[in-house]
């Protein structure tokens, strides 16, 4: 059976991506996460944006959906706009925080950066499966002093 998740990509007015420090582990990522049983993904991203920034967003376009090879595991990345609520750090996000596309913070999923890049594309969806290592394998291979690529 698939898992299915859904993130946001949130630009603000100067084109930096939001990104969420997660409590879990040293690691940045787009905010979103599981999709629940009964929610469609949009409504995901809207939700999981919501606990871990305290922001209120709506989607405006599906940026794409990615597969993994690792695992059954869909994802869903949505372009999405801040209508409201306010920056914060939350019980899943110890820091949330605007970066330049090409100043993000090291301890970042490649699969996340692709996802970012795809987002700054005007064109239709992509379908992209995503090869690499999940989140914990990179975050060992980081420890190891490995590529995490």
């Amino acid at each position: 059976m698939f898992s299915i998740g859904a993130y946001a990509v949130i630009f603000d007015a100067q084109r930096r991506v939001l990104l969420c420090h997660r409590r879990d582990m040293d690691v940045w990522n787009l905010p979103g996460g599981r999709v629940e049983s009964g929610e469609l993904p949009n409504e995901a991203a809207v939700r999981e944006t919501r606990e871990e920034t305290g922001l209120k967003v709506v989607v405006e376009r599906l940026v794409g959906v990615y597969g993994k090879t690792s695992k059954d595991e869909l994802v869903f990345a949505f372009l999405c706009r801040v209508v409201g609520g306010e920056l914060q750090e939350t019980d899943e996000a110890d820091a949330c925080q605007f970066f330049h596309v090409d100043e993000m913070p090291p301890n970042i999923s490649p699969k996340q950066v692709q996802r970012i890049h795809d987002a700054l594309q005007r064109g239709e969806p992509v379908f992209r499966r995503q090869t690499g290592p999940d989140t914990r394998e990179m975050i060992r291979r980081w420890e190891r002093g490995m590529d995490a690529s």
